[in-house]
């Protein structure tokens, strides 16, 4: 069964507030890789610790953090950012 996405509003505002090259390739790449995909896990990464239960993707600098919701066949990004500071919690 293909995997859908869909992204949390907060995830949303973050692409807005990029670049229009970087927001492309975000975008571009959740499109290409991830949505259809039969395997999303296979482009990504899982966290570990805190975010154990949180995958994680790479896309030149920036990081996209999902949730796989299998029940659904969907990935939910719930946050896109910079690799220096998209893991930080925000308070």
């Amino acid at each position: 069964m293909a995997w859908t996405i869909r992204l949390s509003t907060g995830a949303k505002k973050t692409l807005r507030k990029l670049d229009k090259a970087a927001a492309k390739r975000i975008t571009a790449y959740l499109r290409e890789n991830i949505e259809g995909s039969i395997d999303p896990c296979k482009y990504g990464k899982a966290l570990k610790g805190e975010l154990g239960e949180l995958w994680r993707y790479r896309v030149g600098d920036y990081r996209i953090i999902c949730r796989m919701e299998e029940e659904i066949v969907e990935v939910l990004v719930l946050r896109v950012g910079h690799r220096k500071d998209v893991y930080r919690n925000k308070s």
